[in-house]
């Protein structure tokens, strides 16, 4: 057990640890989604449109430092195929959904190069 110099305590990182596995032994699944939501709750009442934004910029930024062309190509193409190819056969000149994933899949991994 990790203990401090300090009269022989707990460190903040073991108690931490053990605290988290007595929650996990004693709530399930439910109790996750329900804590959850109301975080997700209680963080929209506390925070306007510009902290997403940076929140979601940040996010973005840390996913290109760890993912290469392949990885964009790649959800692009399921972000399309997810989409459905219901409208690939318009004759309205506009680009069907696959379309529009695989080449934002393609245009991402040619801002990594």
């Amino acid at each position: 057990m990790a203990r401090n110099n300090d009269n022989n305590k707990m460190s903040r990182e073991e108690a931490g640890r053990l605290g988290g596995e007595a929650t996990a032994k004693n709530h399930d699944k439910e109790f996750y989604q329900e804590i959850g939501q109301k975080g997700g709750e209680a963080t929209a009442k506390n925070h306007d449109s510009e902290f997403y934004q940076e929140i979601g910029q940040k996010g973005g930024e840390a996913t290109s430092r760890n993912h290469d062309k392949e990885f964009y190509q790649e959800i692009g193409q399921k972000g399309g195929e997810a989409r459905g190819n219901s409208d690939s056969d318009s004759s309205d000149g506009k680009m069907s959904r696959e379309e529009a994933g695989r080449k934002g899949g393609e245009a991402r991994a040619r801002q990594r190069d």
